[in-house]
């Protein structure tokens, strides 16, 4: 507070609002750490030397905001300050977790400042008849409206938004100078791109739509251009796209065709590819006539390769492919335009971030990463006998041509783009946004020979950030992707220094009942290289509350994971905070080990037995407590020394071992069975017996001998492995 105190919140608004974008971004990084200290400061009483209460953070949170409110509408501010207060306020209003209860900065905001955001909405930057803009604004502006709209926790919070923003367009679409109903126009389309259920409640208002199509046939580039991006955003829904394919699509055609301007033409293009892909992914449900879409995407090839076209016309070329993508020829045919490809990538690294998630669409389409729920086949058959609807997947949407499009992607240099667009700062990277890159990523590494390459690029470093802040769906799809780096990679290759420790809490929560079954196993097989790894590492694990998951999944039915979780138990059970576990009283977990020991599965056993085995030498005290878990332990420890796979029989010598060696009357129980005899047999080390296995059992027999249980006869004194043991 001394800064803010001493420079003064309106001189560093001021700097901020510069013209000088660096300037304004220094500005904007020191604000969001006075804002940060000042949230940290509300969660605990602030007190000074000598326990002087300083002034309550919340209010001097209130002014500061006040003051970025201020700059929305001002005209002394620059485009790009303009957009770094749009980010502060994006960063810092709404809540970090909506398990937090408290709202009341988001409701203050909106009742104080709400309209000024609308302003900038409005603003239609041609007309010069507002606020400098920088060709992000309009963009920021949505994720603001949109963040603080998610932020509200009751219908009555909503409604109270939606009567604000129904009032401002309704205020200047009334007027009768046109001017204002394109200012009326541009705040629905930004709504539109946000909170979208507000925009359509404003696009719903009376003569709204016909005023669209009727702009559409203006002569004026302007008012062309307004009205055909705010068609564009009003086909999101399918309902609405009908009545703009029945009502706007021949006007649509006639601008794409007819008007000397590249970017009203570029602009109608998108609005017939979004008309175009209405029917998704369903192969049967076409909107225009069969090759009409190829056209199209061939059209937003060409621009979007034209370095001569400005920028936001070539992001208007990536946001019709993002819509047509849904088709899988047109996927087929941009996959195989490389240039087209590598100039969608170069406008993704490009300082227009508008773009983003037009790109990230685009290439979650042509991976095929979105969610595909499989329809069960009686419903389907069902349908069909009551001549229902029953959507249809394209043939080049099989598995193989999916392949193909990932290496080509992968030839092209995706990964780079990718790695670019999770470095944004920029409030155009939305969680939205981030979830679509998650799911290319784990689209790209879901072929091992693959993942190497993923990894090289810069891969799996961005697929950290993408684990702990994005959507729901987009950490899950992030987190399993690192699984599957980690699996078949070194993690100390592909995560270098402190990194490794970041991939932890994104397996670990894989390991939720929410999750699926692979994602379940994939992050148990990835917690057990890491476990494997360090001391440190395993510490971590333990840290973030693995070990009663890990235990859970050790009961699974599933083979395969019951499999893994014991597996990553074996290498966790190196940490000394483990074995206590085990040493406690009052539980199966010893029992469960034996058990397991004894099952059919090959792989289980082999993880049952070596955690017995390690576990028996860390902490000898154990060693008695296996008789007491199943009357069949003898059984089952003389059937590892059986084992005709060498690493059980290696487990079960061990365990006898340290059994023998823990107590005296243990190596009696094990000398009065057929042990005696097989570690006899084992000992020889004829062939066919490995011979550490050999000796184990030899240390066995002579620890026997020393406790007198036994005694060794040599029949051969020239041939030491020649003898003979008995009581």
């Amino acid at each position: 507070m001394a800064i803010v105190n001493e420079l003064g919140m309106h001189q560093l608004c001021v700097v901020m609002g510069s013209g000088a974008s660096t300037v304004s971004l220094a500005a904007c990084h020191l604000l969001q750490v006075m804002f940060e200290a000042l949230t940290e400061g509300m969660k605990r009483d602030v007190r000074g030397k000598e326990e002087a209460i300083l002034p309550e953070p919340s209010k001097e949170l209130r002014s500061m905001l006040c003051h970025l409110l201020d700059m929305m509408p001002a005209a002394n501010v620059s485009g790009p300050g303009r957009d770094n207060a749009i980010n502060l306020l994006v960063k810092q209003v709404p809540r970090k977790s909506l398990k937090n209860p408290d709202n009341s900065l988001t409701l203050w905001v909106i009742d104080q400042g709400l309209k000024k955001i609308l302003e900038v909405a409005g603003t239609v930057a041609e007309l010069s008849r507002g606020p400098p803009l920088t060709d992000n604004s309009h963009m920021s502006c949505s994720v603001l409206l949109s963040k603080l709209y998610d932020d509200l926790k009751s219908d009555k919070e909503r409604e109270n938004f939606n009567k604000l923003c129904e009032e401002y367009v309704q205020q200047h679409f009334n007027l009768s100078v046109l001017d204002a109903k394109l200012r009326a126009i541009q705040t629905v389309s930004v709504l539109l791109q946000g909170p979208s259920d507000v925009g359509n409640r404003t696009l719903e208002m009376s003569g709204m739509m016909d005023a669209v199509i009727a702009l559409c046939a203006s002569e004026d580039v302007i008012h062309q251009q307004v009205a055909v991006e705010a068609l564009i955003h009003a086909a999101g829904k399918a309902k609405r796209a009908s009545f703009i394919t029945a009502n706007g699509v021949a006007l649509l055609k006639d601008l794409y065709k007819k008007s000397e301007n590249d970017r009203i033409r570029v602009r109608a293009l998108v609005g017939l590819c979004k008309l175009g892909s209405a029917g998704g992914t369903d192969f049967s449900m076409k909107q225009f006539a069969e090759g009409s879409t190829l056209k199209l995407a061939k059209q937003c090839r060409k621009w979007l390769c034209n370095e001569s076209l400005p920028p936001t016309s070539r992001r208007w070329s990536v946001e019709g492919l993002a819509y047509l993508t849904f088709d899988a020829d047109v996927k087929e045919d941009l996959v195989e335009d490389k240039n087209a490809l590598q100039a969608m990538f170069e406008l993704a690294k490009s300082e227009d971030k508008t773009v983003l998630f037009a790109v990230g669409s685009t290439l979650v389409n042509c991976t095929n990463s979105y969610d595909v729920e499989k329809p069960d086949p009686q419903m389907v058959e069902l349908a069909k006998y009551a001549k229902q609807h029953v959507p249809e997947e394209h043939p080049k949407d099989a598995p193989s041509f999916v392949e193909k499009r990932l290496l080509k992607l992968l030839d092209a240099g995706v990964v780079s783009a990718l790695v670019c667009m999770v470095k944004n700062e920029s409030p155009a990277l939305t969680e939205a946004c981030r979830e679509s890159i998650a799911r290319v990523f784990l689209a790209l590494v879901e072929r091992q020979e693959d993942r190497g390459t993923v990894v090289a690029q810069g891969g799996g470093k961005a697929l950290i950030p993408l684990a702990t802040d994005n959507t729901d769906m987009g950490k899950i799809k992030a987190a399993q992707a690192l699984a599957k780096i980690t699996i078949t990679s070194n993690p100390e290759i592909a995560f270098p220094g402190e990194r490794v420790y970041e991939v932890v809490r994104p397996l670990v929560s894989l390991l939720s009942l929410d999750c699926t079954m692979l994602q379940n196993f994939e992050a148990l097989m990835g917690l057990t290289n890491l476990a494997g790894i360090s001391e440190r590492l395993r510490q971590k694990i333990i840290k973030e509350k693995a070990i009663p998951k890990i235990e859970g999944y050790m009961f699974e039915e599933h083979d395969l994971v019951r499999a893994s979780a014991t597996e990553c138990m074996c290498n966790l059970i190196l940490s000394e905070e483990v074995q206590k576990l085990y040493l406690a009283t009052g539980n199966d977990r010893l029992k469960l080990l034996v058990l397991y020991s004894g099952e059919e599965d090959e792989r289980l056993r082999r993880a049952a037995s070596g955690t017995l085995a390690m576990l028996t030498a860390e902490q000898p005290e154990l060693c008695a407590r296996i008789p007491e878990t199943t009357t069949h332990w003898l059984e089952i420890i003389q059937a590892l020394l059986l084992c005709e796979i060498v690493d059980l029989r290696h487990r079960g010598a061990v365990v006898v071992q340290n059994m023998m060696l823990a107590d005296k009357s243990l190596a009696e129980k094990l000398m009065e069975s057929e042990a005696l005899e097989i570690l006899t047999v084992l000992a020889k080390g004829e062939e066919g017996v490995n011979s550490q296995i050999s000796k184990i059992a030899q240390n066995c027999l002579d620890k026997a001998v020393e406790y007198g249980i036994i005694k060794k006869e040599r029949k051969n004194r020239e041939h030491n492995r020649d003898q003979t043991y008995y009581f």
